[in-house]
């Protein structure tokens, strides 16, 4: 390598310096007066930045999660041991659908306007670039819709794993879990019981007693989701209504397809497990019975009428009739005729003085014609239902009904519109104006002005706002009763009777955390600790490497700086020599 050379030498290394410049002694002088200015770490920011994930980080667990469910109690059910799952595992469930990371949508199939509503949320979610999780009887009944291509699915019977398939969604996979739950090659009623849950109404447990049912209705889209009919041991089911006792609940709703089949497919019934349920509500807490339909509760009259005449289950039953038409019925495959509805009613009203019946009537089936309707109307001026539900008939795609001669669409909406007219020509509580009733307050009404209770036929009861009152019975005088409800004032003397249990959980808070479960919890939060760890460790690499460039670079300023101080110092010392 060449040696450094100069063509001219240099007499003094001073000839550097101009004379305007200043000189090395008083620049020496002049560092005397400087004050070093501290540079200010920002230890918050710093401290946040280390521990925090990016922003934009696809870690699963921490992520906001918006739940949005139509449908039935039974798909109540589902949508909060989903929310509960998820919590659990560490994801924020927040009531804000735009402040959420992911969606999970919850479906109902029963009618076109409730799958109508979840498609238009499919769409607003993909314009929101959220992520989507498609969960309910509409995509487990038809997976292969165009407007579902491309997004997870989590099945009815498969809720237990949707932690899973929302953390695969995040990291921007596509899964589909809609297999059956077996034991043995048997069907099995579907997702554990004792399952971590959040309560949309911490006073209230809903449990699903069977999936499924055994009927072939032929408009019915459900049965396509949810199959045949699957029933949990009684002993499950006791467990988890007890457990729900512990946790404050004072109201418990068994649901299902058909709450009168239970039982039939593992040798036992629904009077059965009822009178097991029976023994474990604590005094002051209430069981409300779900829909049956009327073939599988007829056998059943006797021991049903017992138990709904149990001070602790409410007098109330839900037994759709759907048309009062023999030869409707037929077209419809319902296995019973008018006479065999009446039956039940009227045994129950017998037996059970002051039960409340509920039904359901669809209009315009296809095929119903004028008389068919007019006997349905009969029906309802005859027994003066005080809830039902009229559903105007819509054709879902697969059933057998879609495929049959429809009824003009202006003529459904009449008989809906007539039989609607019909039901509200009566008010079915006037006569029990002046009544001293026992009722259990739940909820809050949604103009927020009034308590909700019920009592012992399930009878909406409006009470003041008296926040002693909830989640306890209290007596009161009823003194305005309307088309769907009464008002009742509680009584100068009044007891509240408060349910021999636990405190409530609070609103949010996430019920059944099991051992077992907290052991996988713990599993899954060491595997993300893991990855959050290797993230930040990748994190913190790329900061260090940056830092050592910057490093670098200060050293090598700092070299030049202090070369040139030798310099000047040096050149200072050959003049005083000299």
């Amino acid at each position: 390598m060449p040696s450094a050379s100069c063509d001219t030498l240099l007499d003094d290394i001073e000839d550097i310096v101009s004379q305007e410049d200043s000189k090395p002694q008083d620049r020496h002088f002049a560092r005397k007066h400087v004050v070093p200015k501290v540079r200010r770490r920002n230890t918050q920011k710093y401290l946040q930045d280390e521990n925090s994930p990016p922003s934009d980080s696809t870690i699963p667990g921490i992520q906001k999660i918006w739940i949005r469910t139509w449908g039935c109690s039974h798909n109540n059910s589902d949508g909060e041991y989903m929310a509960g799952q998820l919590a659990a595992y560490g994801y924020k469930i927040t009531e804000n659908a735009s402040e959420a990371d992911l969606w999970l949508l919850n479906s109902c199939t029963v009618k076109n306007p409730a799958e109508d509503h979840f498609r238009n949320s499919i769409k607003k979610a993909q314009e929101e670039n959220k992520k989507i999780v498609l969960a309910g009887c509409v995509p487990q009944a038809q997976p292969r819709q165009d407007y579902l291509k491309g997004l997870s699915i989590i099945g009815v019977q498969q809720i237990d794993r949707v932690v899973e398939v929302v953390e695969e969604t995040i990291k921007g996979h596509s899964v589909r879990l809609l297999g059956q739950k077996k034991d043995n090659g048997k069907r099995l009623g579907g997702a554990r019981l004792d399952l971590p849950k959040i309560r949309k109404n911490p006073l209230i447990e809903i449990i699903s007693i069977n999936t499924g049912c055994l009927n072939a209705c032929t408009y019915c889209k459900t049965k396509h989701a949810r199959g045949n009919l699957a029933s949990y041991p009684v002993d499950e089911l006791v467990d988890r209504a007890k457990q729900s006792f512990q946790e404050g609940v004072c109201e418990i709703w068994l649901t299902s397809e058909d709450t009168g089949a239970y039982g039939r497919d593992i040798g036992t019934s629904l009077p059965a497990l009822l009178w097991k349920l029976v023994e474990v509500i604590p005094e002051g807490a209430m069981l409300r019975l779900g829909m049956t339909n009327p073939p599988y509760i007829l056998e059943h009259l006797e021991e049903m009428a017992k138990i709904l005449n149990h001070p602790r289950v409410y007098a109330f039953l839900h037994i759709p009739v759907q048309s009062a038409s023999d030869t409707v019925l037929m077209e419809m495959k319902r296995e019973y005729c008018v006479a065999d509805f009446k039956r039940v009613v009227d045994f129950l009203k017998d037996k059970v003085p002051g039960i409340t019946i509920a039904t359901d009537i669809i209009c315009g089936f296809p095929g119903e014609t004028d008389q068919d309707f007019q006997e349905t109307v009969k029906l309802v001026e005859e027994y003066k239902f005080p809830s039902l539900f009229i559903n105007q008939f819509y054709p879902r795609p697969g059933t057998p009904a879609a495929k049959m001669e429809q009824v003009p669409a202006q003529v459904k909406k009449q008989r809906t519109k007539d039989l609607s007219q019909v039901f509200h020509s009566y008010n079915p509580y006037d006569h029990k104006i002046g009544e001293r009733q026992k009722v259990l307050v739940t909820e809050e009404s949604f103009d927020s002005k009034f308590y909700v209770a019920h009592n012992r036929f399930y009878e909406q009861v409006l009470v003041p706002k008296n926040p002693t009152f909830m989640g306890k019975m209290v007596e009161v005088n009823v003194y305005e009763s309307g088309k769907h409800f009464m008002k009742g004032q509680p009584v100068s003397d009044a007891k509240v009777y408060a349910p021999s249990i636990s405190k409530p959980l609070a609103k949010g808070e996430i019920s059944g955390l099991t051992e077992e479960f907290r052991n996988r919890l713990g599993n899954h939060l060491n595997s993300v600790s893991h990855t959050l760890g290797a993230t930040q460790q990748d994190s913190a690499s790329s900061r260090m490497a940056l830092q050592l460039q910057r490093l670098h670079q200060d050293c090598t300023l700092r070299m030049s700086v202090v070369l040139a101080l030798f310099a000047f110092l040096f050149a200072f010392l050959i003049k005083v020599c000299n």
